[in-house]
């Protein structure tokens, strides 16, 4: 029932315009920290549109019946990584602050679907070991950019704990890479 239902036509077009105007807003979102970027790290900055990005294109292409691998390895990784991230990291504004306005709920809930889209759509995926591992080094440079160069989204009240964070970050990344092979290659290799 649920693989009909992620191969519809129709459900595929409106996951794409979700995902698409949730990009562009995302976009919109870091425009304040992206203004105060050198130009070097601007594409590694906003770390949710791109991933929602990755996964729009996929969905554009899986619209039509063609699949972009490299696209597809750094959607579910990436979408699995930044939607958990997000979560977590709005949960922890939540305990340390004590609440947490409407816009930081509505990050909790669109982050979520983000990591869960990505997933649903694994056995579509027609990925090799070569795309994980392009995608495994995007995500991992991605961290050292973040954590080393300071270029990582922030949650000021969370910023005395960017080392923790930036740790819990590399193992959400590994986490990530982990899950996308497991549900991509493992299972098709069982």
């Amino acid at each position: 029932m649920i693989k009909y239902i992620l191969q519809d036509k129709k459900f595929i077009l409106l996951l794409f315009l979700i995902n698409f105007f949730g990009t562009l807003y995302g976009y919109y979102w870091y425009k304040s920290q992206l203004a105060n970027t050198p130009d070097l790290f601007l594409i590694f900055v906003p770390d949710s549109p791109t991933a929602s990005l990755f996964f729009t294109f996929f969905l554009l292409f899986f619209l039509f019946g063609r699949n972009v691998p490299y696209i597809e390895a750094l959607a579910i990784i990436t979408l699995f990584k930044y939607g958990t991230w997000a979560v977590v990291m709005n949960f922890l504004t939540l305990i340390v602050e004590g609440s947490l306005g409407w816009q930081g709920y509505m990050l909790m809930a669109s982050h979520a679907g983000m990591a869960i889209q990505g997933l649903l759509y694994a056995p579509f995926y027609k990925i090799k070991l070569r795309h994980i591992v392009i995608a495994a080094i995007w995500t991992l440079h991605n961290d050292v950019i973040d954590y080393l160069f300071g270029m990582m989204p922030t949650y000021s009240s969370l910023n005395q704990y960017m080392n923790e964070i930036g740790y819990f970050t590399f193992w959400l990344s590994i986490l990530s890479i982990v899950i996308a092979y497991w549900l991509t290659i493992h299972k098709k290799e069982l």
